[in-house]
């Protein structure tokens, strides 16, 4: 009636397991920059985001607006068309990146808006009591804020913080759109030449799920670590 035939679908028509693994090599080959891209943009986020925060909690009207003006919009666009924009756009007006520095790039400040949030509410979180006890004791803003607030802060912040690193990692595949070698943009180079891309794809993310463990077992190491002086 709705003229649809059902076709019958062999095991290796999804997943062939010789050629994944005779591509394993390849594909695996794309995981250092992944995990570079992902680092180096976390690193940009962190500290972007820490400075994003001070100034959303500043009294200061010309910090906190900028800032909150900067988060709305890397929030409210889309990873994607910010990598193009500073790969494929910023050559018009005489500034050329390598596709990698486009994607460090761009992820760390997108990621910093998100980073920022969650950095601002950790500090807030932080009782007020702590600032109170510090000024007594004649601490400085930054003293109270390197010794006391920020020590307690980041326990707080350690699982969205570890989130956000692990949505960082997977996003870097679209780093692919913009002809960064790294592990996803291995998988497409193998689909395309085997025209297979079902396997190819099942691969990159069985890659995927367990650098995505690895970091997960790294946050939950962290937490231990912190709560144990609470």
């Amino acid at each position: 009636m709705f003229g649809i035939e059902i076709k019958r679908v062999e095991i290796e028509d999804l997943f062939n397991a010789q050629r994944a693994w005779d591509n394993l090599p390849f594909v695996l080959s794309g995981v250092p920059l992944t995990l570079l891209v992902a680092i180096l943009g976390m690193l940009l986020g962190l500290l972007i985001g820490l400075f994003l925060a001070l100034a959303r909690r500043s009294d200061k009207r010309m910090l906190r607006w900028p800032a909150r003006m900067y988060i709305s919009f890397m929030r409210g666009t889309p990873i994607l068309v910010f990598l193009f924009i500073l790969y494929f756009g910023l050559p018009v007006v005489g500034i050329e990146l390598t596709a990698t520095m486009a994607a460090v790039l761009g992820f760390g400040l997108n990621s910093a808006a998100y980073i920022a949030e969650i950095n601002r509410s950790s500090l807030s979180s932080v009782d007020g009591g702590q600032w109170e006890s510090a000024q007594a004791l004649g601490f400085s803003y930054w003293q109270t804020m390197r010794r006391i607030i920020l020590p307690q802060a980041t326990r707080i912040a350690i699982p969205p913080l570890t989130n956000v690193f692990l949505d960082l990692m997977k996003a870097t595949s679209l780093a692919a759109m913009i002809s960064v070698p790294e592990l996803f943009n291995k998988a497409q180079i193998v689909a395309g030449r085997n025209y297979d891309t079902m396997t190819m794809y099942i691969l990159a993310a069985l890659i995927y799920w367990p650098m995505t463990m690895v970091f997960s077992a790294l946050q939950d190491y962290l937490e231990q670590r912190y709560n144990k002086y609470l």
